[in-house]
């Protein structure tokens, strides 16, 4: 049964253990991807029993690719690609060379030839873009500043790494040496070719492509037929991305991403994301299978400290090469944390360079499994990475006045638009959160026809709040920073909505300072603590033993009446 139906036992096994496995790896609060790679590696050709084809499940691996890059591509707009350029493309060109550079010296240090080392420190140096979209779409952040910086640095990463796939073999065939005229002239030719072949690319996807593919969709769109529009979508995504790479030499994943950018000036652009979902998500399991699938547990045994050591790399390495970088550019706190979690692993680029490497005879057999060992580590600590950003910048700001001080600089949201109405600027009530109670506080404001700005840490809540129109600014209210730029020097109103009571006070003596006449009003825990805030200058505190919410909101409102 095995060698007569090779692709459906592939995927039956695949499909079968990522289900168990990944529910057994949930119960036990570990990320369901752990319980991926794991049963790619318990089918794979390293370990006893049944062994699954390997070759086939790359295939339906790469299908993962191209669905899930296409997916970011309906979400990621060209005009979202340009507005990042400022930071991804220097970004991932020196975090690619800071990364080689640690990878190959570890390399060296082993003994390895000096093409191998550099081809070693590359693999180590890009992260997986599946990967980085799981984690983004999981903690609903692919579409925030940070999450398009992200994915723009690691869409610069993949169109380097497709010239290095070009360029490779030209460098391990000894046809251009580096110390050769003749041989420069070579490597010369072969670097402006495979820049020629992309840039064609692009330039057919936007010129042509926007014309035609969204027409496309909307005749069959037209004839009402749900399976034939579905189709049309991942018709779309693969055969663009295989066609990309057969006539250009660029890889199936950047092609599908294309596609998807394409189609994102569609008006179908979302239908064709929620049609084509089942299909990303089933074929992503099968991507995390193949993965494991190349893992072979012998390297623990015989080479842990080399397993550890590719593993920091990857993981402290590359973040901290990032984070530092982001910094030096002059972004904040929170998008340092964010790039550098998003490029804590390595995945599918990492594997073509290695078995490219191994089959050029530049890599040792060794090479391989040391990789797949690292991006198995990696890409299972990777969510717990992600899961610590909001924690450690919380952390981080309530320690540090220089870590405020990064968080706050040069970031979007922590500033009101330049293009903010006169009317948000002066006589605005400043709202400090947006839970429950400062929620109906705004409702009432909003109902009363009264200008608000509101001032949150949570930044998923600014954009939102963004999204829907209201004036929002992402900082702690205990800093001064933050209230000025809500304008409280020329507030009417100043209402402190949050629940933590330590925070209360610090924010209300910091608005005292910097105005000492404006009213405030706060919300209290209890009497005593209500009567500490009126003493320490709060025009009013409301009394918890009434509806928080609904309380906070009269007595605005009333302040606001009586200030008329």
């Amino acid at each position: 049964m095995h060698a007569e139906l090779p692709l459906i036992v592939t995927l039956a096994s695949a499909f079968g253990l990522a289900l168990v496995l990944g529910f057994a790896a949930t119960r036990a609060r570990l990320p369901a991807l752990v319980g991926y790679l794991a049963a790619g590696a318990l089918i794979g050709p390293h370990t006893p029993g049944f062994v699954a084809d390997t070759d086939l499940a790359m295939q339906l691996a790469e299908v993962g690719v191209m669905l899930l890059m296409f997916g970011v591509g309906l979400h990621f707009s060209i005009e979202d690609l340009l507005s990042v350029k400022r930071i991804a493309i220097p970004g991932a060109v020196v975090q690619m060379g800071a990364a080689t550079a640690l990878g190959a010296g570890l390399a060296l240090a082993w003994g390895w030839t000096l093409t191998a080392a550099l081809v070693f420190g590359l693999a180590l140096s890009v992260a997986s873009t599946v990967v980085l979209l799981r984690a983004l779409e999981a903690r609903g952040s692919l579409d925030t500043p940070n999450g398009r910086i992200a994915v723009g640095w690691l869409v610069v990463e993949d169109l380097a790494m497709v010239l290095v796939l070009v360029l490779l073999p030209v460098l391990a065939s000894g046809e251009a040496p580096l110390d050769a005229g003749s041989g420069s002239m070579g490597l010369g030719a072969t670097l402006l070719l495979a820049l020629l072949e992309v840039s064609a690319f692009v330039a057919v996807m936007l010129l042509a492509g926007r014309r035609v593919l969204p027409w496309i969709l909307m005749q069959v769109s037209a004839t009402g037929s749900r399976e034939l529009f579905t189709l049309c979508v991942v018709a779309l995504a693969v055969s663009i991305a295989f066609g990309a790479a057969a006539l250009f030499g660029v890889s199936v994943a950047l092609g599908a991403f294309f596609a998807g950018l394409v189609l994102r000036e569609s008006e179908f652009s979302q239908r064709a994301a929620e049609e084509s979902l089942p299909f990303r998500d089933a074929f992503a399991v099968l991507f995390f299978v193949s993965v494991g699938m190349l893992f072979d547990p012998a390297v623990l045994l015989e080479r842990p400290l080399q397993v550890v050591a590719t593993a920091a790399i990857i993981i402290v390495g590359k973040s901290v090469a990032a984070g530092a970088l982001v910094l030096a550019l002059r972004y904040p706190l929170g998008t340092a944390l964010t790039v550098s979690a998003s490029l804590a692993q390595i995945g599918e680029f990492s594997f073509i360079l290695a078995t490219l490497g191994k089959s050029l005879g530049v890599l040792p057999d060794e090479a391989a499994s040391l990789i797949v060992a690292g991006a198995i580590v990696s890409i299972a600590l990777n969510p717990l990475l992600f899961g610590t950003i909001e924690p450690l910048r919380r952390w981080a700001l309530a320690r540090s006045s220089l870590a405020r001080e990064l968080d706050a600089r040069s970031d979007p949201l922590s500033a009101l638009p330049i293009s903010t109405e006169a009317t948000y600027l002066g006589d605005q009530v400043v709202l400090v959160g947006h839970g429950v109670v400062g929620r109906q506080v705004a409702a009432a404001l909003e109902a009363s026809g009264t200008p608000f700005v509101v001032v949150e840490e949570d930044r998923n809540m600014v954009e939102s709040l963004r999204l829907r129109g209201y004036k929002a600014v992402l900082g702690d209210a205990r800093d001064p920073v933050t209230l000025v730029q809500a304008h409280v020097a020329t507030a009417r109103l100043l209402v402190l909505a949050v629940a933590d009571p330590t925070m209360t006070a610090t924010a209300l003596r910091t608005a005292r300072r910097l105005r000492p006449d404006l009213p405030v009003l706060v919300r209290t825990a209890d009497a005593d603590e209500a009567e500490g805030l009126r003493k320490a200058g709060a025009a009013a505190a409301v009394d918890p033993r009434h509806a928080m919410g609904d309380a906070m909101a009269r007595e605005a409102l009333a302040l606001l009446g009586d200030m008329s």
